[in-house]
């Protein structure tokens, strides 16, 4: 059994079942379809990654090249979960925002025109930078766990 997957799995799994409570803190409203749900708090993405990263750190060392491997990929996941994903969630927002525009135009229009209405896209893709920092903070906390948790003697 492969430890590292297994913490890392794990905590994606504890990241996203936080998000249900933190929402529900936030918002007064109870939503446990967030369990499946990509963006918000914390980022699952980044608590995946860093407790993977803390457990190499703790059982092969900073200088190995697993520690170096996984920081780097490490890096990439959580800058997309931020910036790429998170960008791709704005402009779903302004393409969503078109279509009740585009009825608003057409409200008063004489020509009939009959268009099937797609389902909205999904608006929320990616991360806020504190949405990935907390991941990143709860993924270290939990590959500290796993590590010491899985230590033999």
């Amino acid at each position: 059994m492969n430890k590292g997957i297994v913490i890392a799995l794990s905590s994606i799994g504890i990241a996203q079942a936080l998000k249900i409570p933190l929402h529900y803190m936030k918002t007064k409203e109870w939503k446990p379809g967030l369990f499946v749900a990509t963006g918000g708090m914390p980022s699952s993405h980044s608590a995946g990654v860093s407790s993977l990263t803390t457990y190499i750190a703790l059982k092969r060392g900073v200088p190995s090249i697993d520690f170096a491997l996984s920081v780097v990929f490490g890096l990439i996941v959580m800058y997309d979960a931020q910036g790429i994903r998170r960008q791709a969630g704005e402009l779903t927002l302004k393409v969503n925002d078109l279509d009740e525009l585009i009825d608003k135009i057409h409200e008063d229009d004489p020509v009939e025109y009959e268009e099937k209405a797609p389902d909205p896209l999904k608006e929320v893709l990616g991360h806020k930078p504190g949405e990935v920092l907390g991941g990143a903070a709860l993924g270290i906390l939990l590959g500290m766990a796993g590590y010491y948790l899985t230590k033999k003697g």
